[in-house]
């Protein structure tokens, strides 16, 4: 066995903390996902597919539902962004969820799926006319203030409605979270919100109230992503409800809502370690009542909107092994390149930033030795890189098939089109059964871009 590698029954297990909830090995060593054989998903709908267990989202979704709204939440936000689908829509909602979108088309897609309009918010830097009439026009319970230019746009487009629109003002508070710097959102040199240093906050507050067509709710915070603890939150809340005391001594506006935003981590590796769902809500509900004691001001609402955590470990991604290429290394230590038949057109996170993945050998089990991997695209780009470094064993061969664990966010959604490559489609399972929640596209749909002559 080589120098480091682990044990074969390693390299076979499939830990709970990072696969779905219902993703166990068979009596014969395959895979299985909510009782459905991953060769047969392979087979029927072809690979590179992405496998959703549909009750492992459900329960999630439940989950954050629960803790949240005992924390002291009016409302719990699924994130679209890390996935979003009308099934997906349905199902969270059913949870008990509301949903935040970013675009017009993510609202399109929560209406086709029927999300009454007051279970929405409205997030974007920079919200066309078109999509901020039409989130009026669909009555979204939340739009997300992010500039002053957009107060008068809102207000315009609500006024043109005959509609009083709620809003949050979204404040960056100088809280970096502890994880990749692309995905911190809150320090102060980035793009979005208002920084609620030099009185840019108060200024929003002080034009919305001046608009009948605007009503003021609260303020929104957002510190970053893949976040473990909640000290991050502790300063985020302390510097938000000194915000909130300020405009209140100032302006004599008492806020009504604190939304804190997303960011809880999921386990990508077996030495992840985030926090429980329950610990992690009341540590930040305690935080928030203790500044707002602190500060002598009522406790507002709080909402939050996690994506990640709920759809993250519930989806996989299972490939095809192709082509095997052993590269000799310094000091005689060999790495085995292993391209499969996606990359980085269905998961650019690797590529963008740095992530880390599990992955296993799904068609089987094995106990050959172990060697040192790296999970490779079949696109024409070095950096195609899927999970960069990898035990799986040697006897490894092309038309094996792989899973690659905790992809339910982030992936399909960030897929792209390079190399004119097809994107994967999207498959939920659920007692036995399978249903296609988006198709594959083919190449032919991508031809169908093009004018015809």
């Amino acid at each position: 066995m080589a120098s480091g590698a682990p044990s074969p029954a390693a390299v076979d297990a499939l830990d709970s903390r990072v696969w779905p909830r219902n993703c166990v090995r068979d009596a014969s060593g395959v895979m299985t996902v909510a009782g459905v054989d991953v060769r047969d998903i392979a087979r029927d709908f072809g690979t590179p597919v992405f496998v959703l267990d549909e009750q492992d989202l459900r329960s999630r979704a439940r989950e954050y539902a629960l803790a949240y709204r005992e924390a002291g939440a009016s409302m719990v936000f699924y994130a679209a962004k890390a996935f979003l689908s009308t099934a997906v829509a349905r199902w969270v909602t059913e949870e008990g969820l509301g949903i935040d979108v970013a675009s017009g088309g993510e609202l399109a897609v929560a209406m086709r799926a029927g999300v009454p309009g007051e279970l929405l918010l409205m997030h974007g830097n920079n919200k066309s006319e078109e999509e901020i009439a039409a989130a009026v026009d669909y009555s979204v319970g939340r739009i997300v203030i992010d500039s002053f230019e957009e107060i008068a746009r809102v207000a315009q487009a609500a006024a043109k409605a005959g509609r009083v629109q709620p809003v949050l003002v979204r404040a960056t508070v100088g809280v970096e979270a502890h994880t990749h710097e692309f995905i911190a959102t809150a320090h102060e040199d980035q793009k979005f919100g208002l920084s609620a240093q030099g009185g840019a906050v108060e200024e929003a507050v002080r034009r919305i109230a001046k608009l009948p067509s605007l009503t003021l709710v609260g303020l929104h915070s957002h510190i970053g992503s893949q976040i473990f603890d909640a000290s991050g939150f502790q300063i985020a809340a302390a510097r938000v409800v000194a915000l909130a005391q300020r405009i209140y001594d100032e302006q004599g506006i008492e806020l009504e809502e604190l939304n804190l935003g997303g960011g809880m981590g999921i386990a990508y590796l077996d030495s992840d370690d985030p926090l429980d769902v329950a610990d992690m809500a009341m540590q930040i509900g305690d935080i928030v009542a203790k500044e707002c004691a602190d500060a002598g001001i009522t406790v507002p609402a709080l909402a939050f909107e996690p994506g990640r955590a709920i759809v993250g470990p519930a989806g996989i991604t299972v490939y095809e092994v192709g082509t095997i290429k052993p590269v000799e290394l310094d000091h005689g230590l060999v790495r085995t390149y292993v391209s499969v038949d996606g990359g980085m057109s269905d998961n650019i996170r690797t590529a963008l930033y740095g992530a880390d993945y599990t992955v296993r050998l799904a068609s089987r089990s094995s106990m050959a030795e172990p060697m040192l991997c790296r999970v490779v695209g079949k696109h024409c780009e070095s950096g195609d890189v899927v999970v960069r470094d990898a035990w799986l064993p040697s006897d490894l061969a092309p038309g094996d098939l792989l899973a690659v664990a905790a992809t339910g966010a982030y992936c399909r959604s960030m897929a792209s089109n390079y190399n004119f490559v097809p994107r994967p489609g999207v498959v939920s399972v659920k007692g036995g059964d399978v249903s296609t929640v988006l198709r594959r596209e083919t190449i032919d749909d991508l031809l169908g871009l093009e004018p015809t002559t």
